[in-house]
């Protein structure tokens, strides 16, 4: 294991300072209860709610999303994670491909990355011109303004990592076999761009953060609190309310002698 990896495997250990694994669990127990509140409500009332998450490669963006919905319905919560757009899409009106994954009454989506990407990596890669990119930037506000019209609760959270931090999680990803998936030539290839980022950044800061629409930054460098702040800014920024509901009790019911199981049937063995 390489010395990089050594370290970023001592840095999981000690993630939060004065925030120890046990501490971090009841907190997150705890908005996980709110969590579900919010998908009750929100069920209830028909409401529409669209969260983005952006940030730099390793920032932590999947893992505040499964914090967010390792508790709460696939049905309510839906991840977008987009691929590579198809020649077709290509063609299409830039945002076209993201609208038709917008809520619908009584979900609450969430993107891995989205539009912005017109902002970040596409602009930094060279996979749009500079002219299309200062396009998206002008006309984007406008799309986002039409939505939040449309009754959609908009939250839009950048996610933002040091270059050592980066570093460290992104050579763990080499070394660990359960994360090597998360490591592509892509990543690779935008690793040595940091500037190139960091003013693409600053010039999608300028542009895109509104009144209407503005941009939520979250220091990510410790992933516990990371997903701890983040996940309360959530449930702080929409005004939900508990849904009544009455009381449950689970029925009577009558269970027949059981039988045992057809000796046919094949069971799954015991993992070693």
């Amino acid at each position: 294991m390489s010395q990089i990896a050594k370290k970023n495997r001592k840095s999981e250990e000690t993630n939060a300072p004065g925030l120890k694994r046990k501490e971090y669990e009841q907190k997150l127990r705890e908005l996980h209860v709110g969590l579900v509140k919010l998908q009750e409500w929100v069920k209830h009332e028909g409401k529409k709610v669209c969260v983005i998450f952006e940030g730099r490669d390793g920032a932590g963006k999947g893992g505040v999303i499964k914090a967010i919905t390792e508790r709460v319905s696939p049905r309510v919560f839906r991840v977008v994670a987009l691929t590579a757009p198809t020649e077709r899409e290509k063609s299409q009106m830039y945002v076209q491909r993201y609208l038709p994954h917008l809520p619908s009454a009584g979900e609450i989506v969430i993107f891995d990355r989205s539009w912005y990407n017109r902002a970040g990596v596409e602009r930094v890669m060279g996979f749009c011109t500079e002219d299309d990119a200062k396009s998206f930037l002008r006309v984007v506000p406008g799309v986002e303004k039409a939505m939040v019209a449309s009754g959609i609760i908009l939250l839009k959270y950048w996610l933002e990592v040091g270059p050592e931090e980066q570093t460290n999680r992104l050579a763990a990803r080499i070394d660990d076999e359960r994360k090597i998936w998360k490591l592509s030539q892509m990543d690779l290839d935008s690793y040595t761009r940091w500037d190139d980022y960091t003013r693409c950044r600053d010039d999608m800061f300028q542009a895109t953060d509104t009144s209407w629409a503005p941009w939520f930054v979250a220091r990510s460098d410790n992933k516990r609190q990371a997903r701890l702040n983040i996940i309360a800014h959530l449930l702080s920024s929409i005004p939900y309310k508990k849904v009544p509901r009455g009381h449950i009790k689970l029925p009577k019911r009558k269970v027949a002698r059981s039988k045992p199981l057809r000796a046919s049937l094949r069971i799954v063995p015991q993992a070693g």
